[in-house]
């Protein structure tokens, strides 16, 4: 009957619909959490002003989360080694930097004072342990191979984040 005549049209139209409740959601979020609009570009520079880790800051309250820089470039930069205590926020710093490259590329503003992000081709991360017991695998070993197949996959407009490997 009726609805088999325009189940084309009602499908296109709650297509769009779903599109518009995400802008509108992503539009809501960025008023409510004070995101900022990302500057894309397609040279390699990325450089986040005052980045925050949007979920943590959700747990934690924004007054409670330390903003963090961050800045890369193919003329400078191009690779950074963490190091500090246990805790410290070298994982949190190491995710947001790629929650805050995915967002924008997804088109959302970003938790950031601001944000200047090259266009990338993949994010890449290896981040936490574990051993692999039922092929006979270290710790070490799992993350020597996860590294070798991001250095295998990676291009040069790839962000690789790798946390903890070879302790």
């Amino acid at each position: 009957g009726w609805l088999a005549e325009h189940t084309a049209r009602i499908i296109g139209t709650s297509q769009v619909l779903s599109i518009l409740d995400v802008l509108c959601a992503l539009a809501e979020l960025a008023v409510q959490k004070n995101y900022v609009r990302p500057k894309m570009h397609e040279g390699y520079r990325l450089q986040i002003d005052g980045g925050r880790h949007p979920v943590v800051e959700n747990i934690i309250g924004a007054h409670n989360f330390t903003p963090n820089d961050s800045e890369f470039s193919e003329k400078g930069r191009c690779l950074a080694v963490l190091t500090g205590p246990n805790m410290g926020g070298k994982s949190t710093y190491l995710r947001h930097v790629g929650l805050i490259q995915l967002m924008a590329q997804a088109g959302s503003f970003v938790p950031a004072k601001a944000a200047e992000l090259a266009i990338v081709d993949r994010i890449f991360t290896r981040i936490g342990a574990a051993d692999d017991v039922s092929r006979g695998d270290s710790t070490f070993m799992v993350e020597m191979r996860e590294a070798a197949s991001i250095l295998k996959k990676a291009s040069r407009d790839s962000l690789v984040l790798i946390d903890e490997i070879g302790r």
